[in-house]
């Protein structure tokens, strides 16, 4: 006699209640009795217990024998690291460039810290007539440019040559740079007004993972559009859009 039922739809029910089964347990920090599980869940008992044997078969979940209760597995850390290794920055910060252009009118940049550069890895182009041009795998030199004192601000370190004087208003003097930096880390964004290019303004501000520089993101228009008021307006949403970053990798 022909089975009856879907069995499609019944394989998705047994995932959705390990996968609550495992909710309960991550929730909790600690451990939880069958019982416990059984009614958080709302699954029946026999269920759940049926449920934390394939997922302890699977280290998923750890029956501890001291207490006859449950906590996640060891293999949950594992799955966990391989998704932060495959997590790919660009995927995660695109939507919040996207934004910031919008938002802003002017040109967001993503960039990965390197030895003494930091290089740009993504970007979202303004629609404006007038705009900066970005490019992928351009450099941004660390003292001459928003991005690049992020990069020094967050542990990055200087070449050994005197600092290159682009245009006038670059800073060169090793001491006054180092303040600057100092201020950087205290208000969480870094500024460059004409230091790299006479015409060429931008903020930046750092992504954080586990307290290290993993990323930056900035944002670079034309400086007699983007000036001091537009900067400083930006720079908060620049900063916001940075913790939320942050917080995928971090769950990641």
């Amino acid at each position: 006699m022909a089975r009856t039922g879907n069995p499609a739809v019944r394989q998705v029910e047994a995932v959705q209640r390990a996968i609550a089964v495992l909710d309960v347990l991550g929730e909790a920090g600690g451990e939880l009795g069958t019982n416990e599980i059984a009614r958080r869940t709302g699954i029946n008992v026999s269920s759940v217990s049926r449920l934390l044997a394939t997922l302890v078969d699977g280290g998923l979940a750890h029956h501890v024998p001291s207490t006859g209760r449950y906590r996640l597995g060891i293999r949950i850390l594992q799955l966990a690291r391989a998704v932060r290794q495959n997590l790919d920055i660009r995927d995660v910060a695109r939507p919040y460039l996207v934004e910031l252009s919008e938002l802003t009118g002017e040109t967001a940049t993503l960039s990965l810290p390197g030895r003494h550069e930091v290089l740009t890895i993504d970007f979202v182009q303004s629609e404006a007539s007038v705009r900066s041009v970005a490019a992928i795998g351009r450099n941004s030199v660390a003292h001459a440019t928003a991005v690049g004192k992020v990069f020094l601000a967050w542990g990055g370190s200087l070449p050994e040559a005197e600092l290159t004087a682009f245009t006038d208003r670059t800073v060169t003097d090793p001491a006054e740079l180092a303040r600057e930096l100092d201020q950087v880390r205290r208000r969480g964004w870094a500024g460059a007004a004409g230091e790299r290019e006479r015409e060429l303004n931008g903020i930046a501000a750092p992504v954080l993972d586990s307290g290290q520089l993993a990323a930056i993101i900035g944002l670079q228009g034309p400086a007699a559009r983007f000036t001091a008021k537009p900067m400083r307006r930006a720079a908060d949403l620049l900063i916001e859009r940075a913790a939320l970053i942050e917080s995928v990798l971090q769950a990641g």
